[in-house]
């Protein structure tokens, strides 16, 4: 799984550019650990202060794509600001052995664990040797 960003042209072409890119400015990459097991993949990601309801997971073309956007603790619009909170964004190119149709998504705690399985084809086998 090798990672993937989409990156978005200088800011006089930005007014033509399809949705869904990105540039390095506008967002934090989240740091990942990425463990291989016989079975698939497991991506852990941190992305303190996502919730459920503000972490999008999706894949398309075999781009696997991470976004999620943290929130203030504070009820109400501040008066001043010196900071803004930056959305996250991270991509991977997935390999043919994943199986997309499986992938599984948790996010306990700002800790988002994803689970790829491979294909069937994929996946080591023991195979029984008999005596003729």
């Amino acid at each position: 799984m090798a990672e993937k960003t989409v990156a978005m042209p200088d800011t006089h072409e930005r007014a033509t550019q399809p949705e869904g890119t990105w540039t390095r400015e506008r967002a934090v990459t989240p740091p990942v650990d990425i463990y291989e097991m016989p079975e698939g993949l497991v991506v852990i990601a941190d992305v303190p202060g996502v919730t459920p309801d503000h972490c999008e997971v999706h894949v398309d073309n075999h781009i696997l794509t991470i976004r999620g956007q943290s929130a203030h603790g504070l009820p109400g619009e501040p008066t001043y600001r010196e900071y803004a909170l930056a959305p996250y964004f991270r991509q991977f190119e997935l390999s043919a052995q994943v199986d997309e149709r499986t992938i599984a998504a948790d996010l306990k705690h700002g800790v988002l664990t994803l689970t790829l399985s491979k294909v069937a084809e994929a996946q080591p086998r023991t195979i029984a040797v008999t005596v003729s």
